[in-house]
């Protein structure tokens, strides 16, 4: 309902990329150029500089966001307000997740919500942990699911579902026949390593670290942000990783990879996170419940983790 040329600013002015924000809206590029030559005319300034190929806002367009932010926010809580008197769960959802678990778990838990809840509009943004956590603490997104719980003192944290990691490597490597592998093994090989920021490297760090090795003495051959790469190079021999066991259930079946226990066993907790300040419509309220049930599948209680500044939350 609000001015869809408000909408399109807000987003660019949140990714700060013409281009990223025609992808999370659905729209061409020069569709997302338009909407905001258009605002930047109604108010006979610019909103933007460009420069070498970025942008960054001007003092009027900083402005214009901070109204944007309220306006956006007010309208979306009113279409939920009047939508819960009629008893109708609809409306658009943004969802962020991290790789694993937006290519391994939330297919089959938002096609299942989707049937449910048929009117939602489910968008989903996958990036690290990390990224994710910014992007629902500053409202970019309306939930999170990620690998790791967050360390932003804005959010709420509900640990959701206990996930394993093992090491892979090749089946021709030296420590393919072992039982189990410690964090003293690992570290005479050459390692391939999830990049800063990755809820997984997190993780897998601490485990080093409690394990009396320190993660910089690791002999690591590359840092890669996919783990369909990491998969390829520990195929071809090029080192040792540590993925989620749920991750490497093909390549194990089909005998390119073998996964070893870890000794001590490492797991993590796979959690969700939202804003608690955030206006809880009867839709997030609905996917974060139904989420909570469908992890809990797993085998954990979904145990709420507070963690908000002095005079904010709800």
């Amino acid at each position: 309902m609000a001015d869809r040329r408000l909408q399109v600013f807000y987003t660019v002015a949140k990714q700060l990329s013409f281009t990223k924000a025609a992808d999370i809206l659905y729209m061409t590029q020069p569709a997302v150029t338009f909407q905001v030559k258009q605002l930047e005319e109604h108010f006979n300034t610019r909103l933007f500089e460009r420069s070498h190929g970025k942008i960054s806002l001007t003092p009027a367009g900083d402005l214009v966001l901070g109204y944007a932010e309220r306006i956006l926010a007010m309208t979306g809580e009113m279409e939920a307000r009047v939508g819960e008197l009629t008893g109708q769960v609809t409306g658009p959802l943004m969802i962020g997740a991290s790789t694993t678990i937006a290519e391994y778990q939330l297919p089959r838990i938002l096609g299942e919500f989707k049937e449910r809840f048929p009117q939602v509009q489910a968008r989903l943004t996958v990036a690290n942990s990390e990224t994710v956590a910014a992007k629902v603490a500053d409202h970019s997104l309306d939930v999170g699911l990620i690998e790791a719980p967050s360390h932003n003192p804005h959010l709420t944290t509900l640990a959701c579902c206990e996930d394993e990691l093992v090491m892979i490597c090749s089946p021709q490597h030296a420590l393919a026949s072992r039982s189990t592998v410690g964090a003293r093994d690992i570290v005479e090989q050459p390692y391939v390593s999830r990049e800063h920021g990755s809820g997984t490297r997190e993780v897998v760090d601490d485990f080093f670290k409690s394990n009396g090795v320190n993660p910089d003495d690791l002999h690591i051959e590359m840092e890669l942000g996919s783990r369909e790469a990491i998969k390829g190079a520990v195929e071809a021999g090029l080192g040792v990783a540590i993925m989620s066991a749920s991750t490497v259930t093909k390549e194990i079946q089909l005998g390119t990879l073998v996964a070893v226990p870890l000794h001590p066993r490492l797991t993590r907790e796979l959690s969700m996170v939202y804003a608690p300040e955030k206006f809880r419509s009867k839709l997030l309220d609905a996917f974060i419940s139904f989420v909570e049930s469908k992890f809990q599948q797993c085998g954990i209680e979904s145990a709420p983790v507070k963690r908000s500044h002095k005079g904010r939350g709800r």
